[in-house]
């Protein structure tokens, strides 16, 4: 079976991305596994700050684990947008796959460093564990915005993706190239596939798509075929969960079995991981 570093090589030499699926719950975890079990692709499960402390982060490092040892299958554990080196070190001590430090927000010279200092955590760990950070403006949240919000015209230079992977020895980079995290009501963002082009060429490592919920189809293909090795879906799974989840509860007022009302969720999980799924690895 093939590790999540080879998953990757494998995705940019055929021109297609791993798709990269938030979980808050049992519910995701099965609709996510379902979609890409049927289809026969890798999968990334990820957990933000906030899904971890609900999940539990040994939790998931025992879930996604069983499943991975008991199918034989390259389904991985990512440590999704995490802010301080303590909380990265806590993920790599645990057993996750991969991490992302998240110190966008902090000065360049400062990402750099803490950025670096989880790099060479990562690399002492005794495994082979993938370093992802971010530099540029992509927003957070999985809330559903009125409009884009102020900001989202930050865009990442290459010659600063270049310095800051040449500065930490990341594994992968998520750039600033147009979309958004959470889902917009009003307009849609729109991904600039020949700066994801640019970046990708001067940087040297596989490049990360971030806020790719509501995003156009178009975008979708236009960055992978420049580049993008990873694409990351959280806020259509939680729409899809919450809509399922309410529809249920209003066609069946006294039904009260957790199972029974949230087994919509899952289909309705599976079936939105299928079709992002499809498109990321060109299948029809």
């Amino acid at each position: 079976m093939k590790t999540l570093r080879e998953c990757i090589e494998d995705a940019e030499e055929k021109k297609v991305a791993i798709g990269h699926f938030n979980i808050s719950n049992l519910e995701a975890l099965h609709g996510i596994y379902n979609a890409a079990k049927k289809l026969n692709v890798p999968v990334i499960i990820g957990v933000s700050e906030g899904e971890e402390d609900f999940v539990g982060r040994d939790e998931a490092v025992s879930l996604v684990t069983m499943i991975r040892e008991r199918d034989q299958y390259p389904i991985f554990l990512n440590a999704d947008h995490h802010a301080s080196f303590e909380k990265v070190k806590d993920c790599i001590d645990a057993g996750f796959d991969a991490v992302i430090i998240d110190a966008a927000k902090l000065p360049f010279e400062e990402n750099v460093a803490l950025t670096k200092q989880c790099v060479e955590y990562a690399k002492n760990s005794g495994r082979d564990v993938l370093v992802e950070a971010e530099i540029g403006y992509i927003g957070s949240g999985s809330n559903i915005k009125d409009e884009i919000p102020e900001g989202a015209g930050i865009l990442t230079k290459p010659e600063e993706a270049k310095a800051f992977v040449d500065a930490t020895g990341i594994d992968m980079l998520a750039p600033s190239v147009g979309s958004i995290h959470g889902l917009i009501k009003s307009g849609k963002p729109h991904i600039d596939a020949n700066l994801v082009g640019e970046i990708r060429n001067i940087a040297g490592v596989p490049l990360v798509l971030h806020g790719g919920s509501g995003l156009r189809d178009e975008d979708f293909t236009n960055a992978i075929a420049s580049g993008i090795s990873i694409v990351h879906i959280n806020s259509e799974i939680r729409l899809a969960w919450k809509e399922a989840i309410e529809k249920f509860i209003t066609e069946n007022p006294t039904e009260i079995a957790p199972a029974k009302i949230s087994g919509g969720a899952v289909e309705a999980i599976e079936k939105i991981v299928e079709a992002r799924l499809k498109l990321f690895n060109n299948i029809s």
